[in-house]
């Protein structure tokens, strides 16, 4: 029997930022205050996270510039991962470098081949400061990150190589959310 609220149920679905949104590209604040807009922030991003079909969601993603991603990604032996992390530092990011599809919630049905190392350690605070350390292999890892990447001010087109960013700079132009103005992506391309 669950003895916890779902994550995200008590949340709200937010809009999310695309690609060319000033927020997505600088890094975030240090989350400084644990009071209910923190809890509310997490239950927000679990919701919209949930909503849109993700497996991470950081805060910058639905414009708020603040240290914080929440998750439910499963690894590679299928293994779910579960929950939130504010402050996040990528402590470890080693074993065998694995290129693979990566997409984004803030680049709506577009993915590339991204290398990612295949092993990955964070460490931060719960929404209530509690320490947390969180380690993942394989798709997880890959989830971990990407979303401490957004908390800097990168997407994973940032670690494209010139011929696969101008491929989804391509698509981005395709894609019905792709207008000029949101595109943002072309910077040599």
């Amino acid at each position: 029997m669950r003895n916890r609220p779902i994550p995200g149920s008590t949340g709200r679905v937010r809009s999310m930022s695309l690609l060319a949104d000033p927020v997505l590209h600088k890094p975030c604040d240090t989350v400084t205050d644990f009071g209910p807009g923190l809890k509310e922030l997490v239950e927000d991003l679990f919701a919209t996270m949930y909503a849109a079909q993700g497996v991470g969601l950081a805060a910058n993603q639905v414009g708020v510039a603040s240290r914080v991603f929440v998750y439910d990604c499963p690894d590679d032996e299928d293994v779910r991962h579960l929950g939130h992390i504010v402050n996040p530092r990528l402590v470890e990011a080693d074993g065998v470098t694995v290129r693979g599809p990566e997409g984004c919630l803030s680049l709506p049905g577009l993915e590339a081949g991204t290398e990612r190392f295949d092993r990955a350690v964070v460490e931060g605070v719960t929404w209530e400061g509690e320490p947390v350390r969180v380690e993942g292999t394989g798709f997880f890892a890959r989830c971990l990150q990407h979303e401490c990447d957004h908390l800097e001010g990168l997407v994973y087109a940032d670690r494209l190589s010139p011929w696969r960013r101008a491929r989804l700079a391509r698509a981005v132009r395709k894609a019905s959310w792709g207008t000029p103005e949101r595109v943002g992506l072309v910077r040599g391309a």
